[in-house]
């Protein structure tokens, strides 16, 4: 028999700012696969940014969520992926006969019987195909937030704990996008609030 698999990834969890990007791909039992799929990881970026186009052409579905750095200080960061995973699934349960998530959890109340594969993105070609959806996606929208806080370098190390972030963050305090749960946010916030106790600003 054969399934129509939703393959589940996500992107982000680590950075310390933006968005954790989760995406879901079906493609069509016996349908001839994307050439040059594997883990997101394992691809430079020019690649990902070739394939992204042609999973979305041969895709049977598709879905990418996105969930704000809110959404992740206030759920924490394993619920807010669990949270994007099920949303992702949502989005593409319509042709779905199961699922296979990246990791070894599964949300609940999935609308569909699903698998848990540790390393799927780089056994599955629907899991791996969903690893770069949401890497190409999650990069784009950290390239956005790099034009509206370029003093960070967003579009270089796309929220991750770089020295070079580490530094800015340290210089300037953390940003709406900076995720107030993660412990180096969290330090940059209390000497934040130490200089500004120090050297209040007078009014006029």
């Amino acid at each position: 028999m054969n399934l129509r698999v939703a393959g589940i990834d996500e992107a982000g969890r680590g950075p310390l700012a933006g968005p954790v990007v989760v995406a879901a791909v079906v493609f069509a039992p016996g349908r001839t696969p994307v050439n040059g799929l594997d883990d997101s990881k394992a691809l430079t970026g020019k690649k990902r940014e070739l394939l992204y186009p042609r999973i979305l052409e041969r895709a049977l579905a598709w879905k990418i969520v996105f969930v704000e750095a809110d959404e992740i200080d206030r759920r924490n960061i394993f619920q807010a992926t669990m949270h994007g995973m099920r949303e992702a699934l949502l989005g593409v349960a319509h042709v779905a006969d199961c699922a296979r998530i990246d990791g070894n959890r599964l949300p609940k109340d999935l609308p569909c019987p699903a698998e848990a594969w540790v390393g799927g993105d780089a056994r599955d070609r629907a899991i791996m195909a969903a690893s770069i959806l949401a890497k190409v996606a999650r990069d784009a929208r950290m390239r956005e937030l790099h034009a509206q806080h370029p003093q960070y370098g967003f579009d270089r190390h796309k929220g991750y704990p770089s020295p070079l972030h580490l530094a800015a963050l340290q210089a300037h305090g953390p940003c709406p996008q900076h995720r107030r749960s993660y412990a180096p946010v969290q330090r940059a916030l209390r000497e934040q609030f130490r200089e500004e106790s120090v050297h209040p600003t007078s009014g006029t």
